[in-house]
């Protein structure tokens, strides 16, 4: 038995050279493979806009996993709630879970005042942070994500993901009219009910994601949720994040103690060159996004090793790079290990990407076999 439940978070990735396609029934297979293996969950991303990745509409996919498994938990990670309505989020998910019961994981991440929080960052940058290292775990300076954030591209994808003239409401309200709709006790501000169908009284397991140690974090702990800590995204604030959920835990219906995911990006081979090897695309690719252009196909080593590369695409990445887990079995799972007791994780949430489907089946199922107490 696995010491902390392993649980995978899928992105569908595309490699270059394939198919969304490709990429969509790789995903089907990769979590027949992952419940064959022992892991415990497994979420789908929601992404847009990006050559490189599949799961854009995560709800859908959710479906063909969990129609394609029997008992593993199938979830988003998560519904990017800034650009919906609270109902259209719990009818989609209420569908899922009366055709699944017991199986379905609802993730809200907070999105819809990006742009905002960037615009102040401009003006008031915040002052250099080193990297220091606890107990064995990297803790790498923060990445601005402004230039990101207030990239044409970055906006022409908020001008399609919203209606126009839509301004997303507070994340907290759209929390709590999703709760309140899964209870089944939502009024409006005129007293009026409203019940969605499907939906209320289904066992939705609710989720926050959250990348620091601010507002998803707190809530998730008032509200007495569990939550789910970013380290493979935001590596520089996942024991911000953790602390701040359990500072803010109060016991609920739900949980009576905190309960937290922490997520790591990891690729596995029989030996660390090997996983070295098929790493090595993780940097050109994480560029692709960081530079505002989105996540292009994932390549492979040798079409990553013929991109330009420089010192200032390093310095780019070098957070995600130097985060990212890779080595063979009992590399990684001593590094996954050291994540876990730094920020006393109760579950590890792992990501993994490489170019070849069957490498990335066997670095997951080579990572199970090594997760043993």
């Amino acid at each position: 038995m696995p010491s902390t439940p392993l649980s995978i978070l899928d992105l569908s990735p595309v490699p270059a050279g394939a198919t969304v396609t490709d990429a969509l029934h790789n995903t089907v297979d990769l979590a027949r493979r992952a419940e064959q293996s022992g892991y415990h969950r497994y979420w789908l991303a929601e992404h847009h806009l990006a050559a490189g990745v599949a799961s854009s509409a995560p709800a859908v996919l959710i479906g063909q996993v969990a129609a394609a498994t029997s008992v593993l938990r199938v979830g988003s990670g998560a519904v990017q709630v800034g650009h919906r309505t609270a109902l259209s989020v719990v009818e989609e998910f209420g569908t899922l879970a009366a055709l699944y019961p017991g199986r379905i994981d609802l993730g809200l991440g907070r999105s819809g005042q990006r742009r905002i929080e960037a615009a102040q960052a401009v003006a008031a940058p915040a002052p250099p942070v080193p990297a220091r290292v606890v107990d064995g775990l990297l803790i790498p300076p923060p990445f601005s994500y402004t230039s990101v954030l207030t990239s044409p591209r970055f906006a022409l994808s908020t001008a399609l993901l919203h209606q126009p003239g839509a301004q997303p409401p507070p994340f907290a309200e759209q929390v709590a009219d999703v709760l309140a709709l899964l209870r089944g006790d939502y009024t409006d501000a005129d007293g009026l009910d409203a019940h969605a169908v499907p939906g209320e009284g289904t066992d939705l397991q609710v989720w926050l994601l959250g990348s620091s140690g601010g507002e998803s974090a707190q809530l998730a702990g008032a509200l007495g949720l569990p939550f789910a800590a970013n380290y493979h995204v935001s590596p520089s604030s996942v024991l911000d994040a953790v602390a701040a959920y359990r500072a803010a835990f109060q016991p609920s219906a739900t949980l009576a103690e905190p309960y937290v995911v922490v997520s790591a990006d990891v690729v596995v081979a029989e030996t660390d060159d090997a996983a070295r090897r098929l790493a090595a695309p993780y940097g050109p690719w994480v560029r692709s996004i960081r530079s505002g252009e989105g996540a292009m196909p994932f390549p492979s080593p040798e079409q990553a090793a013929a991109l330009p590369w420089t010192e200032d695409d390093r310095q780019l990445v070098a957070d995600r790079v130097d985060t990212q887990f890779v080595g063979a079995p009992g590399t990684v799972a001593e590094r996954l290990r050291t994540l876990r007791d730094v920020t006393a994780a109760d579950e590890l949430l792992v990501t993994t990407i490489t170019h070849a489907h069957t490498d990335r089946v066997s670095s997951y199922e080579l990572l199970a076999k090594e997760w043993v107490d």
